[in-house]
């Protein structure tokens, strides 16, 4: 799953890089424009939500991962694979870790003290895709929507446990300037990571 991972970063950071570019200089025109305050790490959280949604988009509809046929019978699909097989890591696991950020983004921005909407936003846009495919010759199935919802509520879990542990931490760990800085942090790891795997081929 990890080479998986590899694989499509590799493949799509060109449309990455050109997004942020154009994502970052638009909306830094509009804070000088607006004159409005800049707050790093809610930026930083929006722009991540923003790639993390153009690598879905990549995985379901560009990537090459279309096999078998449509299922419309619940858990058909989910208790076909052995537990240990690549196939179940890959299909069954995989498409719960494939919400598991959209839970947490959605959460984040809802700001939802229930879990009901993330199971309904991880419904309809798991709906969606699963149409989508149909439309465009890939295959439809229901067990992914029940995975991808599963992946939805797992993010909004997971979201909720570093909200109430957050609530415990001393103020200068919830400071704009400290999340600032861990944003940074964060960043220059990315940055790291992407040319120690060789992302950032601009000339080959």
């Amino acid at each position: 799953m990890f080479d998986m991972f590899l694989k499509t970063i590799n493949d799509v950071w060109p449309m990455i890089f050109i997004f942020t570019v154009i994502i970052i200089s638009v909306r830094i025109a509009y804070l000088i424009c607006n004159k409005q305050k800049v707050i790093f790490y809610k930026e930083i959280t929006m722009l991540c939500f923003i790639i993390y949604i153009l690598l879905l988009y990549y995985i379901v509809t560009v990537q090459d991962n279309n096999y078998g046929t449509n299922n419309f019978v619940p858990f058909k699909e989910i208790f076909r694979y052995d537990f240990n097989s690549k196939l179940f890591i890959r299909n069954v696991v995989g498409n719960v870790l494939l919400f598991i950020p959209f839970g947490i983004f959605t959460s984040y921005y809802l700001n939802n003290k229930s879990v009901v909407p993330s199971i309904i936003l991880s419904f309809l846009v798991s709906c969606s895709i699963e149409f989508a495919q149909s439309i465009i010759g890939r295959t439809a199935d229901v067990d992914d929507v029940i995975l991808n919802t599963i992946g939805g509520v797992l993010g909004y879990l997971i979201y909720k446990l570093f909200k109430n542990v957050s609530l415990k931490l001393p103020e200068f760990l919830k400071s704009n300037l400290f999340l600032d800085v861990l944003s940074l942090i964060f960043i220059l790891v990315i940055i790291y990571i992407a040319f120690k795997f060789g992302f950032w081929r601009i000339v080959s």
